[in-house]
Formats: structure tokens, C-alpha cells, sequence
């Protein structure tokens, strides 16, 4: 039996194109793998903090030498990174807002990102801690920007840093640019869930 984490991060949440994409992949998912655990995390239904100093230093205080008051306050990050260390599959509904993720969703990242915990620096450069790991994103868009966009190459390099290299990214494209490129970006989406699942 797998686990999935499925992310959400549309400002529209259920109602958003990402969102429905992710819906799809993770109900025909489940049909195929009934037994499969799925865990949902809806970042605007519970919003992960944008970090601050405080947060910060509360991460990278070891579990011992933390006072109260940042025990309290690392324990969201600790919960997250249990979350995502226990699962085998992580499904990520992105949006873009104003040519990157949303602020949510990097604000997620923010915590889970954590020095000795989900990555580690070696004498060659930061290694991931985070192995065995697959993940799928589906991006919509309202304009076309292609693969190569920085919000693509942000979402795999976070996730290599991390450690999971097995990543795909499922793009629904040119959402604004009227009804018929609309449904055709929708249509070669949900053909590639088909395909994935």
C-alpha cells in the first residue's frame, strides 16, 4: 500500500483548473489503487505562515536545545516534513500567479526546506534526504510559456534539492486565450493523467 500527498494551492481551490486537474489524476489514482493512502493539504483552507525570523531560527534549532516557545513554533514544519518523509507519491495542483507559484505554496516549501532534516550540505554541494520519491504537478496557466519557464525549473529544482528527482509536470496552457485553446489545453492534460496513472 502507497501514500499520497496531494497539494493544493489554487486561490479557487476545488473550483481552480490545477485543482480539478489533480482531482482527476488522484480519483482515477484511487480507483486503480484502492488500498492506496491519500493525505490532502489545502493551503489556502490552512495556510502555512510565510516564515520569519523567528520561524527560521525554531527550524534550525535541534530538537533538544529548542526552548518552549520554538518547540511550539517548529511544531507545524516537523508535521509537514512527517507528512511528506511518509509518503511515496506527492500530487501538487499549481497555479501561476503573476509568472511563479503561489505564495502558499512557497511558503510550504519554506518549511519543509530544513538544513540536516530534508537536505544536507556535503563538500560537493546540498544533497536530498528525501529518496524514493515520485512527484506529479499540474500547472495551469492563462498565457503559454512552455516548459522551460522559471516557474517550471523553480518546482524541479526545489524538488531535486530535496531529494525527489522522479518529478512530472503536467501542463494545462493558454487558459485565457479563449474557449477552444482553453479545452484543448484540457483535453491533452487529462490525456496525460491517463497515461500517468
Amino acid at each position: 500500500m502507497a501514500k499520497v500527498l496531494y497539494i493544493q494551492s489554487s486561490l479557487f481551490q476545488e473550483n481552480g483548473q490545477s485543482s480539478q486537474l489533480a482531482d482527476s489524476f488522484i480519483a482515477s489514482w484511487k480507483a486503480k489503487n484502492p488500498e492506496d493512502e491519500i493525505i490532502y493539504r489545502d493551503l489556502v483552507a490552512e495556510p502555512v505562515p510565510h516564515l520569519s525570523l523567528e520561524h527560521f531560527q525554531a527550524h534550525n534549532t535541534s530538537i533538544e536545545n529548542r526552548s518552549e516557545k520554538q518547540q511550539e513554533i517548529a511544531e507545524l514544519s516537523d508535521q509537514l516534513i512527517e507528512e511528506i518523509f511518509s509518503a511515496d507519491l506527492l500530487v501538487l495542483g499549481v497555479p501561476m500567479y503573476n509568472f511563479n507559484i503561489p505564495s502558499n505554496l512557497h511558503s510550504y516549501f519554506d518549511y519543509i526546506a530544513r538544513a540536516g532534516v530534508t537536505f544536507r550540505y556535503t563538500e560537493s554541494g546540498p544533497v536530498g534526504l528525501l529518496k524514493d520519491k515520485r512527484a506529479v504537478a499540474f500547472i495551469s496557466r492563462a498565457g503559454v510559456y512552455g516548459d522551460e519557464h522559471s516557474q517550471s525549473n523553480y518546482l524541479r529544482q526545489f524538488l531535486e534539492f530535496i531529494g525527489i528527482t522522479d518529478v512530472e509536470l503536467v501542463y494545462a496552457e493558454g487558459l485565457a486565450k479563449g474557449e477552444e485553446v482553453k479545452e484543448k489545453a484540457l483535453a491533452a492534460a487529462r490525456k496525460r493523467i491517463a497515461e500517468l496513472v
